[in-house]
């Protein structure tokens, strides 16, 4: 399977598309600046693998499956053949075997408009959908995949039937519980628990067959080697069932296996419009508008309520005058809720509970 392979110098006919197998993306002026220096070439973004072709020696080719990417990202390099002209980069570090391998695809168009445009931006977003579709190539044990009783139905995923009293053999004592077979995997989960489950893509399934057990005629499938090489029974009653359910895993494997679902669905031209009206957002959130402002008197922040500080004046004069001036009776307020010292003529409630003003008054010339 082209997603886990790294391959270099090779012939076209390794870099031929298999099937399924989707070319999403083109980009063109492209080196391999660590494996192929000098040679231009375009690198071809799929919903597998990313190829880079040489353009000048056609067996220089490379193929970079998704699930060897560890990292990712671009950075501006100087080239050393167009006058150290700083262009944009992408760099990839890949595993496998247990080996490291660093690649660096170069733009070499010279174009300055390309070195602030996202060229690579495919490279990221078919990467993320991979990484986010591995129900549709990987198998899954104990996965988050049923919700009360009913399978989390994936994309473009149309279930076909689904069996119930099902038997998964993989114990001693048996566990019961339900078959769901679509149009890209075969799930079964038990009834006490739905964690306890299995999702087996068509592409993960070797062989589909039915054979003689302890327990009686049993369906028994055996997994690719990229699928862990599982060998899993089942126990379908009755008979009838159990031919009925295999001839129908048969078919669906001979016909998704001819044109299988990867889940990936990626249009760049939706793609590219999205980045360029992100962008002009972006720019318009950051214009100046002289219309959307107002000149405020910033001044008024820095003056204390001069009513407040007249009022407090009074006060303490009135603590020094003479005891023959006769004190205010206290009366109840309505706006606080008890009772206080009536307010002087002169002076409002507010004029002497707000401190510093509440609001500024527009400043015009």
């Amino acid at each position: 399977m082209h997603s886990i392979r790294i391959c270099s110098g090779r012939t076209n006919s390794h870099t031929r598309l298999r099937s399924g197998e989707k070319l999403l993306d083109t980009i063109y002026h492209i080196e391999d600046s660590k494996g192929n220096p000098g040679d231009t070439g375009k690198l071809l973004v799929t919903n597998l693998r990313i190829i880079w072709h040489s353009l000048v020696h056609k067996k220089f080719n490379l193929s970079i499956g998704y699930a060897r990417i560890g990292n990712t990202n671009t950075r501006l390099v100087h080239m050393h053949t167009k006058g150290r002209m700083p262009s944009q980069a992408l760099y990839i570090l890949a595993l496998s075997n247990e080996t490291r391998f660093e690649f660096l695809f170069t733009d070499v168009s010279g174009e300055t408009a390309r070195r602030d445009q996202p060229i690579f931006a495919s490279v990221f977003d078919v990467h993320l959908l991979y990484q986010r579709t591995f129900l549709y190539r990987d198998l899954k044990l104990r996965g988050a995949i049923v919700q009360a009783g009913q399978l989390i139905i994936l994309p473009d995923e149309q279930v076909y039937s689904q069996v119930q009293g099902v038997w998964n053999l993989s114990s001693d004592q048996g566990n019961l519980g339900c078959f769901v077979v679509t149009n890209v995997r075969l799930v079964w989960y038990a009834d006490a628990n739905e964690t306890f489950n299995i999702s087996l893509p068509y592409l993960q399934i070797d062989s589909v067959r039915i054979r003689e057990s302890k327990y009686g005629p049993a369906l028994v499938i055996q997994t690719a080697e990229t699928g862990g090489g599982y060998v899993l029974g089942f126990r379908i009653d009755p008979v009838e069932r159990l031919n009925e359910l295999f001839k129908e895993l048969c078919s669906l494997h001979t016909i998704y296996t001819e044109q299988p679902n990867f889940g990936i669905n990626y249009d760049p031209h939706d793609a590219r419009q999205r980045v360029a009206a992100a962008a002009e957002e972006a720019a318009q959130a950051t214009q100046f508008k002289i219309d959307d402002y107002q000149e405020m008197d910033e001044r008024q922040e820095r003056e204390i309520n001069t009513k407040l500080n007249n009022y407090l004046a009074d006060g303490c004069l009135g603590v020094l005058a003479s005891d023959s001036e006769p004190t205010r009776e206290p009366i109840y307020c309505k706006e606080l809720g008890f009772a206080m010292e009536r307010i002087p003529d002169g002076y409002k409630l507010q004029d002497l509970w707000q401190v510093l003003p509440t609001k500024m008054a527009t400043y015009d010339e």
